[in-house]
């Protein structure tokens, strides 16, 4: 009985090439010979397709995180104030506090009592409105208003004042550290004109107007 061969895309082993492989250089039995010779390259191909698929597979997984990593946009508005705030919208001065560098002394005020305040912020710019509500009259009768742009980098947020009704005050930078916890916004920063001498530490607590 003769033995029978299949063709296989790595190999021709036809009757003759056994014979062939019969006298191998390590001395084995004919049929362990054989037996070996098929397992390999009967396994190897298999195992070379694994390893060219793994391979793509490997590829495939690189290309997506370099592709996610490119893509990671920082939480930044397109004009470089991040968003990690969310300061837009309409608040109401609730107290104020001022403390005089210069002089030291403290000036605490209640804006529920007797007149309102309020701050609006959209995107780029701010703007606030103040009076007495008694109508402008007695010796409380107060009004000031003001406005202009803004920056907001994490918590630190500076106001440019480009419109006021005390017009010393325009064209000036005042810088700020903003918390807002819920609905309730609180800044804290030094508020200096030479010109007028003015050198303050101005501390105000807002709520969210709903």
């Amino acid at each position: 009985m003769g033995w029978c061969f299949f063709s296989n895309s790595w190999y021709e082993p036809h009757f003759w090439h056994a014979r062939r492989i019969q006298k191998n250089q390590l001395g084995l039995p004919f049929f362990v010979d054989i037996f070996l010779h098929f397992r390999v390259y009967t396994y190897l191909p298999a195992y070379y397709n694994q390893t060219k698929h793994m391979k793509k597979i490997t590829t495939l997984i690189a290309a997506v995180g370099l592709l996610l990593s490119c893509n990671t946009v920082p939480s930044e508005k397109t004009n470089g104030t991040q968003t990690a705030l969310p300061v837009e919208g309409t608040w109401k001065l609730i107290s104020g506090t001022l403390v005089d560098n210069v002089k030291g002394d403290t000036v605490v005020t209640d804006y529920t009592n007797g007149k309102s305040f309020i701050k609006i912020l959209n995107g780029t710019h701010f703007a606030f409105l103040n009076h007495d509500l008694s109508k402008g009259k007695g010796k409380d009768a107060d009004f000031s208003a003001g406005g202009g742009h803004y920056t907001l980098v994490g918590d630190q947020y500076t106001e440019i004042l480009e419109y006021c009704n005390d017009r010393e005050w325009e064209n000036h930078d005042f810088h700020f550290t903003l918390t807002i916890k819920n609905d309730t916004f609180v800044q804290k920063g030094i508020e200096k004109i030479d010109s007028i001498g003015v050198n303050r530490l101005n501390i105000e607590k807002y709520v969210r107007v709903k």
